[in-house]
């Protein structure tokens, strides 16, 4: 791959946390502090920050797969039988989640990526300040002594 990870690497994470670090100019730990001391500040940081842990975690679950598949492997004879099979499909799956989970992160760092500087891209970073909810999520304020509509908050009725 032209962008430093290549098929064969296996320090992802590694990498992909230097070029955070690098990006943001200061330690993967001061990052997270910051992020979490004021999560709004940047709201670059704090997607990077979220999506560099759930790298991290799909790392973590990856070599434990990895782990599991060698140990039972060890234990096989010539036929590979169908609990050894499903660890190998785990591996499989934890491979691709883990580098899903690389792609965002390098998307995030990529200020060049497609889709960061088109129309919708625009559109969505003039949302992305909101801090409430998109909808209202609890009943209108009425003042006291106004009835309600007659189709306001009626109970659901039961077939018989």
């Amino acid at each position: 791959m032209p962008d430093g990870i290549s098929d064969e690497s296996e320090d992802v994470v590694g990498v992909l946390t230097e070029r955070i670090e690098a990006r943001f100019d200061m330690g993967m730990d001061q990052l997270k502090a910051a992020v979490a001391a004021a999560p709004t500040a940047n709201p670059d940081a704090t997607d990077v920050v979220k999506w560099h842990g759930l790298l991290v975690e799909a790392q973590s679950v990856l070599e434990r797969a990895e782990d599991d598949l060698l140990a039972a492997l060890q234990t096989q004879p010539s036929e590979i039988d169908d609990p050894t099979m499903g660890l190998a499909h785990r591996v499989n799956a934890a491979v691709t989640a883990r580098d899903g989970r690389a792609m965002v992160v390098r998307w995030l760092l990529d200020p060049d990526a497609p889709g960061k500087k088109d129309l919708a891209a625009q559109r969505l970073a003039r949302l992305r300040p909101r801090t409430g909810p998109a909808v209202q999520t609890s009943a209108p304020h009425r003042p006291a002594g106004t009835a309600a509509p007659a189709s306001a908050w009626r109970p659901a009725r039961t077939a018989r």
